[in-house]
């Protein structure tokens, strides 16, 4: 037996290791096989990173592509909607290439040095889309330079007079009263409208040629080198600007009163036939397009006054003539956007649900209403167009008759008693109120016509033959009122001084509508 043991120790042995060599490699193949899936996954990990990178890129060139393409659209409808802002923007790098010949050119450059790049600067800064905005910064630019300049030449020859100690002071104390009085001289309304630019360019010319004196002792020549490079600039700009495919504030002004009497001339005929339908017979969108754009007249007021402000530089030029009333735009302009407010009130009114509105009741208003905002309408198109061609026109006076009768005829339904009396005051009051909106837009328009007329007269529009109707018969069919005169050295009233006028009063439609309220 042990013989035999002893023989077969040797196998055991060997199976022992064979079974260790196996486990062993197991673990080897289970971790190949764990390295393998971590290297795996990693890669992976790796790759995704890099897909959501490339996919980031690629979306970030899709948006840049897409920007270029609305950019490049845009830009085609500004240009097709308004050629001239193409001439203006090849008018302006003209102006600069040729106010840059000065930088380049080295006998020019000798002459004046780096100041020749102020001329560039004037140029970017003074070359506007419109002659008056060109002509009026320009000459406020060159004014001021020159003025500011002497002063400053002056202030450093008075401030070197005290000695190297007093010399800060004196520039310093000269600067900070110069700064403050001119600054707080903007505020002044008349001056910020016309001299704003040229009050600001003061006290930056002042405070360069001042200060900057204190260290360069060539004053005097730096001064004229300023003031010779911003004149080149200014006057560049301004002979460019002006004859080359100008664009004139004045014109601008014209047809930008025109167009806002126009927008109210549209809305009335679109009220005509809109007003008293039911909720069932309007659209659904009934946010219509006539009742959008008289909105654009309220808030073209500080447009107006700036126009009106730039126009005055402009030299004449077509029918607008030196002097040209540019005041009384601001006044036609101020009584459209009253006529505006009063239209906004009438707006409202459209709104509303004529469903609560007896049958009789708004085929009584209905006729008169429309026929009255049609003749209203007609007007305002008439002197939108005078206002345009600048012509007197006789088209008027006939449509304000034809007004006279609708008005007669809404006063006469106002006043009929057996309509208050059948009626619930409810059911009436809303179509009553559109009457008397009506009535007050009627007295608006005919003011309108009367500053037109005087616009006429000013500005000399051409054929006198067919100059504006006489529009004081309209108020003596709207508002048949009196007013009373009394002598100074009597207190009582005198029946013969009584005289018609059309201000101020309420006339016996609108007494009637405030009672019942």
């Amino acid at each position: 037996m042990l013989g035999t043991f002893h023989f077969s120790c040797p196998y055991h042995i060997l199976f022992f290791l064979f079974i260790i060599l196996i486990k062993q490699s197991k673990k080897k193949t289970l971790n190949n096989m764990d390295s393998s899936e971590v290297i795996t996954s990693t890669n992976d990990e790796n790759f995704g990173c890099f897909t959501r990178v490339c996919n980031k890129i690629r979306s970030l060139f899709k948006r840049l592509y897409e920007n270029m393409i609305k950019f490049g659209r845009e830009a085609m409808k500004l240009g097709k909607d308004d050629p001239r802002r193409i001439y203006h923007a090849l008018k302006v790098g003209l102006a600069i290439t040729v106010v840059s010949l000065f930088y380049y050119f080295q006998p020019i450059y000798d002459g004046f040095g780096v100041s020749a790049m102020w001329a560039v600067i004037t140029v970017v800064v003074v070359f506007e889309y419109t002659v008056g905005a060109t002509l009026g910064k320009g000459f406020n630019r060159m004014i001021s330079t020159l003025v500011a300049g002497f002063l400053g030449v002056i202030a450093h020859y008075v401030a070197d007079l005290s000695g190297n100690t007093g010399e800060p002071i004196l520039l310093a104390l000269f600067g900070f009263i110069v700064a403050a009085i001119f600054t707080f001289m903007r505020f002044f309304p008349k001056l910020k409208a016309r001299y704003d630019y040229g009050l600001m360019i003061f006290i930056l010319t002042f405070a360069l040629v001042a200060v900057s004196g204190y260290r360069d002792d060539e004053v005097i020549k730096m001064a004229q080198q300023r003031l010779w490079t911003v004149m080149i600039g200014s006057i560049i700009a301004m002979l460019i600007c002006v004859f080359i495919s100008p664009v004139w504030t004045g014109t601008e002004l014209n047809n930008l009163i025109a167009s806002n009497i126009e927008k109210l001339a549209i809305f009335f005929e679109g009220f005509g036939s809109e007003y008293l339908k039911t909720t069932e017979q309007k659209p659904k969108q009934d946010r219509s397009n006539f009742r959008q754009q008289y909105k654009i007249a309220l808030g073209t007021k500080s447009t107006e006054e700036t126009m009106a402000n730039f126009a005055k530089w402009e030299p004449a030029h077509g029918k607008f003539k030196f002097r040209h009333p540019w005041k009384q735009y601001l006044k036609i302009g101020t009584l459209v956007r009253q006529c505006a407010f009063r239209v906004d009130a009438l707006d409202n009114y459209l709104d509303y649900d004529m469903q609560q509105t007896q049958p009789v009741i708004q085929e009584n208003f209905k006729q008169i209403c429309k026929k009255l905002s049609y003749e209203l309408g007609n007007v305002m198109k008439e002197v939108a167009s005078s206002i345009k061609k600048m012509k007197k026109t006789s088209a008027v006076k006939s449509q304000l008759t034809d007004t006279k009768l609708a008005v007669r005829d809404l006063k006469t339904l106002l006043q009929d008693k057996s309509l208050w009396e059948k009626f619930n005051l409810l059911e009436v009051l809303p179509v009553a109120t559109v009457a008397s909106i009506l009535i007050e837009i009627v007295n608006c328009i005919e003011n309108i016509v009367e500053e037109v007329h005087e616009l006429g007269c000013m500005a000399n529009f051409k054929s006198m033959e067919n100059a504006i109707g006489p529009v004081k018969e309209l108020s003596d069919v709207i508002r048949p009122h009196y007013i009373v005169t009394v002598d100074d050295d009597e207190e009582a009233t005198n029946k013969s001084n009584v005289i018609p006028n059309h201000k101020g009063m309420i006339s016996p439609a609108e007494a009637e509508i405030k009672s019942i309220g």
